[in-house]
């Protein structure tokens, strides 16, 4: 062997295996939204000590539960690489009749605007599935119809409720006073993360995400899985608006569209994919926390909530483009 042949074995071998560009954007995703959510806690503690109490530590994360079922249930959608753009306003109708059919059919209500939201959700999906027409247009449209619905079926008006029908969803409990919704909140997030666990739901999603294409030569059931997520997604929001009305003791149209840039904000700054086939219920939640966090931080800054809007703008434009996957993108259009 010649000494250069030496020289470039030795030099290969002392380069070590490297990390894929793949392998780099996974771990990036991973550790970013961590140090973000500790950077942004330590600063917030620094300037008010007060937001380490535990008082304070249970009403952020009792704040945080509707944006964190809107977002668990979204998340799904974004995660076989579509997205559903009318989960605050199905919400916001959701509100309106839970408020309008509690007189009639009292707890059931719940279960009966939850079952209507999924509903809403299959035929959304079914739309993109069987039309196919792209997720983004369809849940615009979607956005649109449902948000007439509620303004039509409220006359344009906040609609109260009384009784203690939903009470549950805005309580303390225990010596500690901890808030139902967070409990309600550690249930749903334990479902989803059990299922995705014993069920192979999780990794249809990402595969799909992944590669549509590839999916249905390795017999993924990609129509049904869509749907499904879609399905998912609306119930979710069917139960957040549910969650807010418990909090207002209200419905109305425009309740819940607030929400819909923190959910899309929490999903991709927790470090799911827009385009898909990378994320979870565990990012999403991290992301969650980030927005609530964020919140706060506004608020102990003294910045007026009416420029919320324009941080959460610019964070979801930020995260997405450190997020995306651009092999996936032969044109950004």
């Amino acid at each position: 062997m010649s000494v250069s042949d030496k020289t470039g074995t030795f030099a290969r071998m002392g380069e070590g295996p490297r990390m894929s560009a793949s392998a780099r954007r996974q771990l990036f995703l991973t550790i970013m939204p961590i140090a973000v959510l500790v950077g942004l806690v330590a600063a917030i503690s620094i300037a008010n000590p007060n937001f380490q109490r535990p008082t304070s530590l249970w009403t952020a994360l009792d704040s945080a539960v509707p944006l964190m079922i809107l977002a668990a249930g979204a998340m799904l959608v974004i995660l076989c690489g579509g997205i559903d753009l009318s989960v605050a306003a199905l919400a916001s109708l959701a509100s309106v009749l839970v408020a309008l059919w509690i007189p009639v059919l009292d707890g059931w209500a719940v279960i009966a605007v939850v079952l209507v939201c999924a509903l809403a959700g299959v035929i959304q999906g079914g739309i993109h599935v069987i039309a196919q027409v792209p997720s983004f247009l369809v849940t615009l449209g979607g956005l649109a119809v449902w948000s007439g619905i509620a303004l039509v079926a409220s006359g344009a008006a906040t609609i109260g409720v009384t009784g203690t029908t939903l009470d549950w969803t805005f309580t303390r409990l225990g010596d500690w006073n901890i808030p139902s919704a967070v409990i309600i909140g550690a249930v749903i997030v334990g479902i989803f993360a059990l299922t995705m666990v014993i069920t192979p739901a999780r990794r249809w999603l990402i595969s799909i995400g992944s590669s549509e294409s590839s999916a249905i030569l390795a017999g993924v059931p990609v129509a049904q899985t869509k749907i499904a997520a879609f399905a998912i997604s609306g119930a979710c929001a069917g139960f957040a608006g549910v969650m807010l009305v418990g909090r207002t003791y209200s419905g109305s149209p425009g309740l819940a569209d607030s929400l819909l840039l923190p959910v899309v904000a929490a999903i991709v700054v927790g470090g799911t994919a827009i385009t898909g086939g990378f994320g979870g219920i565990g990012r999403t939640i991290i992301g969650v926390l980030i927005i609530t966090v964020l919140h706060v931080g506004l608020s102990v800054a003294g910045v007026d909530s009416s420029f919320e809007q324009i941080f959460y703008g610019v964070l979801v434009i930020t995260a997405v483009a450190l997020t995306i996957d651009r092999s996936k993108l032969a044109f950004v259009k």
